[in-house]
């Protein structure tokens, strides 16, 4: 092109755009505005995000610079803009949205999401051409990461590769006018993915409507395993007690609660306390499972679903396939106003991972996987790429916190503080992911699982393979948790030996403090107080108590939790009546224990303690409330982790707020926080549920005066929570109005976990953190 040279009103710009712009329809946002101001130039992807060259009048271009962030489509998220003159160029025509170019991965992958507002009017027009499509989808919606091969994000890298557009389609795909310009996974009946209904043996049913159906078998009890987004899910309906027991008896799920799918909140009114707040949370494009006070009817109208525990998991449909369940139930009426109406249908929605195992996700692991729990399947020809469960929040004192970070989050980026070389975290052994950090970014993978099993083991490599694969990053260092014997433990010695790099450890608990500093930008030292049920300590005990400063030297353990013996050892985080005996026995009442405890079991538990045979020490504050649950009587026994002590916050809930027994803790000049008191007063508790209060206002008071105490001897004002015990609301509620009253700045976890599904981001960051000190 020639060089202009006396347009002195004109201007040139290149500008390059990145963060979360590939997949979200900025391309054609950034064309229609170029052309509505009168610029030229051309828009295009590239592995780094999205370029723009941009010409015209001095005044429209700083407009168009201005509206470029203001005026972004709502899932675009722009990281970074950087801006660069160039010289006037003639004869450069109108403005064009140019094909794709490669170069290094610095773009972000879109997460997945629920269907729009203008897809689901169409989903449901009967003039439409994609009437009940059940793969339908725009710039604005639908599946991104989980059928994402390789950045950039084009339809040749995705797992639509094999579906060749229709020319209805194609024409939609070309048009920047159109909101299925390049978007991606767009098809319709005609050249799309398609569904099949299936006995549990993989043969095709021939029905004239499948979700009609579907509908039908749900009502008659059957449980059906639907191909989702990021893998199947089981479902049953949830109103009918028999097909909820039916499932839990297949699948192995005694007690755990079971999630349910509505078809919007006004459907939750009866059977959930839903606010204002909890719909906003409901409601937005990646459409987690949000845990939410059972109403007063739940248990009777959903029995078996969430037995025993005060909260009920619920999520709105995100995929046209669930909205296609849910009008079939409706009688398929011909308008939307349903879409809004309180229905009756709810579907009990878990995940297919029978035995603990990685989620299904292929059509012929589910026939041999899947068979002998569903009647059912429902099975469609598009290809997932990557697992991916559903997210699962909850709302602790009115601040939302993860359980589970996992699809409509992954694979967002975490900006951090500085960069550094690419770290690869692998995390611990329970609620497992990693973490692949590039430049200032650190992408925590989907929630894996724990580690108890060969299948999920085998899903860590594949993650860490696709997640270095797709970011176009070579990992020089790789860092895991304390413990030698993780799986993970094991493939970070590997990876790193396999790739001749340095392999790194960080304690766990370092980790969880970590992680929070890095979401909330902090590079200097602060205090961490870290809770949940163990992580392998220093000095090789198990510790879940503590109060550590933490910098990018490293960490220092100013104080901790009493210990408490864990009689047989592993056995008794599963068995909490052990851990009140243990308190029983520190209290000196000892001979109590057979009586409270009947059984041979007892009595073998009581005489361990008394020689302190197979009885390690530990300062975690989840044993603290398992022994607070078992002196009550709440739960002996749990059918999974965390159990006793979600019930116990249930019943302390039922009677809060209460005051803390004023001679509950005892905090030494050790900066040992000990509870023993707390405990001995529900020993001889009347009232559980007072109790239980009083045990949780308690505890909470104890951390606030040691936290306060520690911050005016160290100096440090800025506090982290970390650790899986920051998921109790009670807990949360009293710290967050303390701590600040006491002029301390208060970190949570926010973009992740505060639990193990946290871990890999503070353990990279703590790696990052540490090579930035050194460099220094």
């Amino acid at each position: 092109m020639a060089i202009a040279h006396a347009l002195p009103q004109a201007t040139r710009l290149a500008l390059r755009v990145a963060g979360q712009v590939q997949g979200v329809g900025f391309r054609p946002f950034v064309y229609r505005l170029a052309r509505e101001l009168g610029l030229v130039g051309r828009v295009w992807n590239d592995a780094g995000g999205v370029g723009i060259e941009i010409q015209g009048a001095v005044g429209n271009v700083a407009v168009f610079r201005r509206r470029l962030a203001s005026e972004a489509p709502t899932l675009a998220r722009l990281d970074l803009l950087e801006v660069t003159e160039m010289p006037l160029v003639d004869d450069v025509g109108s403005f064009r949205i140019d094909a794709s170019e490669g170069g290094a991965v610095q773009a972000a992958i879109t997460p997945d999401i629920a269907t729009c507002p203008d897809c689901l009017a169409e989903l449901f027009d009967s003039a439409d051409r994609r009437y009940g499509y059940p793969f339908i989808n725009c710039t604005q919606c639908g599946p991104r990461y989980t059928i994402t091969d390789a950045l950039p994000y084009d339809r040749p890298n995705t797992s639509m590769a094999g579906f060749t557009l229709c020319p209805a389609c194609a024409t939609e795909y070309a048009d920047p006018e159109n909101r299925r310009f390049h978007a991606q996974p767009n098809a319709c009946p005609a050249c799309g993915p398609r569904v099949t209904l299936c006995l549990a043996d993989g043969t095709p049913l021939t029905v004239a409507d499948p979700f009609a159906e579907i509908i039908e078998r749900l009502r008659d009890g059957a449980v059906v395993a639907l191909k989702g987004l990021g893998g199947f899910h089981l479902a049953c309906d949830a109103r009918n007690a028999a097909a909820v027991a039916a499932l839990r008896q297949r699948k192995g799920r005694e007690e755990k609660p079971f999630a349910i799918m509505v078809a919007n909140p006004a459907s939750l009114a009866t059977l959930a306390e839903v606010d204002a707040e909890s719909v906003a949370i409901l409601e937005q494009p990646w459409r987690p499972v949000i845990l939410l006070p059972k109403g007063t009817a739940c248990d009777t109208a959903l029995s078996g679903v969430a037995p025993g525990i005060r909260w009920l998991g619920a999520m709105l449909p995100y995929t046209p396939l669930h909205w296609l369940l849910f009008h079939a139930a409706a009688g398929q009426p011909t308008t939307t106003g349903w879409l809004n109406e309180l229905q009756s249908l709810a579907l009990v929605m878990t995940s297919a991972n029978p035995g603990g195992e990685p989620l299904v996700i292929d059509d012929d692991e589910a026939v041999q996987r899947l068979g002998g729990i569903a009647d059912l399947l429902l099975l469609h020809d598009r290809p997932i790429r990557v697992r991916c469960d559903d997210s699962v929040v909850r709302v602790c004192a009115g601040v939302p916190a993860f359980l589970r970070r996992a699809r409509g989050r992954v694979p967002r980026a975490i900006r951090l503080p500085h960069g550094g070389p690419s770290v690869l975290a692998v995390g611990g052994h329970l609620k497992n992911t990693v973490c692949v950090t590039r430049g200032e970014q650190a992408f925590l993978s989907q929630h894996i699982g724990d580690l108890d099993n060969a299948a999920t083991c085998r899903v860590v490599d594949e993650t860490v393979v696709h997640l270095c694969d797709v970011l176009e990053v070579t990992p020089e260092r790789v860092v895991r948790d304390l413990h030698p014997d993780f799986y993970s433990s094991h493939f970070a010695a590997r990876f790193a030996e396999r790739h001749g790099i340095p392999c790194q450890t960080v304690q766990h608990h370092h980790a969880h403090i970590a992680a929070v500093a890095a979401e909330h930008g902090v590079t200097g030292e602060l205090l961490g107080l870290a809770l949940d049920g163990v992580g392998l300590g220093e000095d090789g005990t198990a510790w879940g108590g503590e109060l550590l400063r933490v910098g990018p030297a490293g960490y220092e353990r100013l104080g901790h939790l009493a210990p408490l013996r864990l009689p047989g050892g592993d056995r008794a985080a599963r068995e909490p009546w052990r851990l009140a005996a243990a308190a029983l026995h520190a209290l000196g009442r000892g001979n109590e224990i057979t009586r409270r405890f009947h059984g041979s079991a007892a009595s073998a538990v009581a005489a361990m303690l008394d020689t302190g045979t197979r009885c390690p020490p530990t300062t975690a504050a989840g044993r603290l409330f398992d022994a607070a649950a078992g002196l009550l009587g709440v739960k002996l026994v749990t059918s999974f982790e965390g159990q006793a002590a979600m019930l116990l916050e249930g019943l302390a809930g039922s009677a809060w707020p209460v005051a803390p027994w004023a001679d509950g803790f005892h905090l030494g000049e050790d900066g040992v926080l000990d509870l023993l008191p707390a405990l001995g007063h529900l020993a001889d508790a009347g009232d559980a549920a007072e109790a239980a209060a009083r045990f949780h206002a308690t505890l909470a008071a104890g951390l606030v005066d040691w936290v306060v105490r520690t911050a005016e001897a160290t100096g440090l004002n800025t506090v982290a929570l970390g650790g899986g015990c920051f998921l109790n609301e009670l807990l949360c509620a009293v710290l967050r109005r303390e701590l600040p009253a006491n002029g301390l700045r208060l970190l949570e976890a926010r973009r992740a976990p505060p639990g193990d599904g946290g871990l890999a981001l503070g353990q990279a960051w703590a790696v990052m953190q540490q090579l930035s000190h050194t460099e220094k």
